[in-house]
């Protein structure tokens, strides 16, 4: 967890940052009072600007999620992982109805779809990382 982003996705890197806090929460894997790496060492880190984590961090405050302590760092919110969880919920069935509405609106079979669910889910891939090419190949595959 924020061990990197990556600066050519489409996501801009705060988010990447406050997305990747909000999965690790929703996961169990950052718990109540857990402290997050201080914005210089994760800038440091990331190789990133010290304001991109800055705003990222600013923006979980904002959400609720973390709170700072003035000398002592950034910690995690008690109470948020049911929220956390919710919203991950809601954003990637959001994100999938979406997928889907857009593959019917393109006439992409059913079956073809769900292949691409299913190699994904099998394949390991970074999160805003590039497509796997066991994925991009179910493309060459189907385009035949």
């Amino acid at each position: 967890m924020l061990e990197r982003v990556n600066i050519r996705s489409s996501v801009s890197v705060y988010e990447q940052i406050e997305n990747q806090v909000k999965f690790a929460v929703a996961s169990g894997k950052l718990k109540a009072m857990d402290q997050l790496p201080s914005i210089k060492e994760l800038g440091d880190r990331l190789g990133i600007n010290f304001n991109t984590v800055a705003k990222a961090y600013r923006d979980l405050e904002v959400m609720g999620l973390i709170y700072t302590r003035r000398g002592m760092g950034c910690f995690i919110q008690k109470g948020v992982q049911k929220k956390c969880r919710e919203d991950c919920y809601t954003r990637v069935a959001k994100r999938v109805n979406e997928v889907v509405q857009e593959a019917k609106a393109a006439g992409i079979p059913k079956k073809f779809l769900l292949a691409i669910i299913s190699k994904s889910l099998q394949t390991e891939s970074e999160l805003y990382g590039e497509t796997p090419k066991e994925v991009l190949a179910l493309l060459k595959n189907n385009s035949k």
